[in-house]
C-alpha cells in the first residue's frame, strides 16, 4: 500500500504541474512549446529523460559481468553531443523545423522524408513499449500483484496517467515535468546509495574508497581487440549511438528544439552531454556496492543481473524508505522517457505522415490513438512472455536506426540527390544485408559485432543512396 500511495502522490504532482504549464492547449505549445523553453531547464530535464526505466534497473547490474566498461561509451557520448550541437542543431534551427525528418524532404525528397519518419515511428513505438513493459512487469510483481490488480489494468492505468498530464501541453508540459522527474530520479539514487553504504557499515568516504578499490570497478580495456568492451569500440560507438539515437531521433530532439535560440539549444545540448559520465558513474557505483552487500550477507548474485537492485530495494530488505525511493526512481525514469516518446510519436504522425501541423482535432485524436496502440504493444509483449522475443525486438530496433544514419549522412556529406523512388527499398535492404553480414562473420570468423552494426548499417544505406544518385547541378 505504501508503494501504491507513493505512485499516486507522484502522479498527482505531475498532473498539477501539467495544469500550471498548459492552461491553453494548442499545436504550437504541444509540438514546440512556443519556442520559449529556458535552456537550463531543458538540459536538466533531458538528463532524466535520457535514462529509461530499463537503464535504472540494468546499469547497476553491469559491473557483475563487464565492470565499469560502460563508462568508455559514455565518454564517446560527450563528443556525440558536441557533434549534434554544432552540426545538426544549426540546420534544424535554420530550417525552423517542427520535426527533424522534414530536413529529409528539403534535401532528398518526399519518399526519403516519409521513409525516415516511418523508421522513427516503428523504432520508437517498439522500443518505448518494450522499456515500459519491463517496468510495468516490475511494478506488477512488487506492487500491484499483491493487491490483486490484473496486469491489463496496470498497463491501461499507467498509460492513461501519462495521457492525462500530456494531452494538453505536450512538450511544453514535458520540459517542466522532466525537470521534476530528473530531480526525483537522482535524489532517489543518491539516497539509495547512502542507505546501501550504511548497510555495509561504511561512511561516504569509505564507500567511495571501497568502490575505487573493487575488482568490479575497472573502466578501461585496451588490450583485447576482439572484446565488445574494447575501449575504441566502445568510445567510437558511443559517438555514433548519440548522433543517431539523439540527434536523429525526434523524441530526443523535440525538447531541444523548444529553446529560444540556436545558441541556447547548443548550451543545453553540451551541458547535459557532460552529465552522462557522472550520472552513469553513480549507477555503476551503486552496482558495485550492491555486489559487496550480497557478498557480506552471503547471498547469491542473481543470474539475471537486472534483478540485483530490485532484490534489495523492492523487497524491503533495506527498509521501507529504500523501497519508496526505489519506486520513485523507477517511476521517474520510466515515465520521463515514455511520456516524451508518446508526445514525439504524436508530433511525427501529425506533421510527417499526415502533414497537418495546425489541425488540433487531428492532434488530440492521434495522441489518444497512439496511447492505445502503445498499451496494445505492451499487452502483446506480455502475452508472448518470452525474454528471447523481447531481446529480438531490441535487436531489430537497433537495426532500424542505421538507415536514418545513412539518410542524414548522405544529405549532409554529399552534393548528390538520390532517385527518390528507390530510397524506401534501399532503407529496407540495408538492415537485411547487415543482418546477413553479422551472421556470416560470426559463423566463419567467430567475430561478433557489437554497436559497430549501427555504423555498418548506416554505411550500407549511404552506399546504396550513392549508387542510385546523381550530382546536384
Amino acid at each position: 500500500m505504501i508503494i501504491a500511495a507513493t505512485v499516486l502522490i507522484y502522479f498527482a504532482v505531475l498532473w498539477s504541474v501539467s495544469r500550471l504549464t498548459a492552461r491553453q492547449s494548442s499545436n504550437e505549445a504541444f509540438f514546440r512549446a512556443e519556442r520559449k523553453s529556458p535552456w537550463y531547464m531543458v538540459a536538466f530535464g533531458m538528463i532524466g529523460a535520457s535514462i529509461s526505466g530499463v537503464s535504472f534497473i540494468s546499469v547497476p547490474g553491469m559491473p557483475v559481468h563487464i565492470n565499469m566498461y560502460y563508462l568508455q561509451m559514455c565518454l564517446g557520448f560527450i563528443l556525440g553531443y558536441f557533434a549534434i550541437a554544432y552540426i545538426l542543431l544549426p540546420i534544424y534551427y535554420k530550417l525552423n523545423l517542427t520535426t527533424i525528418y522534414s530536413y529529409l524532404r528539403e534535401r532528398l525528397g518526399i519518399k526519403a522524408y516519409k521513409t525516415g519518419a516511418s523508421f522513427f515511428l516503428l523504432s520508437k513505438m517498439t522500443r518505448a513499449a518494450v522499456s515500459f513493459y519491463v517496468v510495468c512487469m516490475l511494478l506488477q510483481r512488487f506492487v500491484f500483484e499483491p493487491l490483486r490488480i490484473p496486469f491489463f489494468i496496470t498497463v491501461v492505468g499507467m498509460v492513461a496517467l501519462i495521457w492525462l498530464y500530456t494531452h494538453r501541453g505536450g512538450v511544453k508540459t514535458l520540459v517542466w515535468t522532466d525537470t521534476f522527474q530528473t530531480f526525483c530520479l537522482f535524489g532517489a539514487l543518491i539516497l539509495i546509495i547512502w542507505q546501501v553504504a550504511n548497510a555495509l557499515g561504511l561512511s561516504l568516504s569509505e564507500a567511495i574508497k571501497a568502490v575505487k578499490e573493487s575488482p568490479y570497478s575497472k573502466v578501461f580495456l585496451f588490450d583485447d581487440w576482439l572484446s565488445k568492451q574494447n575501449f575504441w569500440k566502445q568510445f567510437l560507438s558511443g559517438i555514433f549511438v548519440v548522433i543517431v539515437m539523439t540527434g536523429l531521433d525526434q523524441d530526443m530532439m523535440q525538447k531541444n528544439l523548444t529553446c529560444k535560440t540556436l545558441r541556447e539549444a547548443q548550451k543545453d545540448m553540451c551541458t547535459y552531454g557532460f552529465f552522462f559520465v557522472p550520472a552513469n558513474l553513480l549507477f555503476l557505483s551503486l552496482g558495485v556496492l550492491l555486489i559487496m552487500l550480497t557478498q557480506q550477507q552471503g547471498l547469491a548474485i542473481p543470474a539475471n543481473t537486472d534483478d540485483l537492485l530490485p532484490m534489495f530495494a523492492a523487497s524491503g530488505q533495506l527498509g521501507t524508505s529504500v523501497t519508496i525511493l526505489f519506486t520513485i526512481g523507477i517511476v521517474a525514469a520510466c515515465f520521463s522517457s515514455a511520456d516524451s516518446a508518446l508526445t514525439a510519436l504524436t508530433t511525427s504522425f501529425c506533421v510527417d505522415l499526415k502533414e497537418k501541423p495546425h489541425d488540433e482535432r487531428l492532434r488530440r485524436r492521434a495522441h489518444i490513438g497512439i496511447c492505445l496502440v502503445f498499451a496494445a504493444f505492451i499487452l502483446l509483449f506480455h502475452s508472448i512472455n518470452s525474454t528471447n522475443v523481447i531481446d529480438a525486438i531490441y535487436t531489430l530496433c537497433s537495426y532500424t536506426y542505421g538507415p536514418l544514419l545513412g539518410l542524414f549522412a548522405f544529405g549532409l556529406l554529399t552534393k548528390r540527390t538520390p532517385n527518390d523512388r528507390f530510397v524506401p527499398y534501399i532503407a529496407l535492404a540495408s538492415p537485411i544485408i547487415c543482418f546477413l553480414i553479422d551472421n556470416l562473420t560470426t559463423h566463419f570468423t567467430g567475430y561478433t559485432f557489437g554497436y559497430e552494426l549501427l555504423m555498418l548499417n548506416g554505411l550500407l544505406t549511404f552506399a546504396g543512396l550513392w549508387a542510385a544518385s546523381r550530382r546536384i547541378i
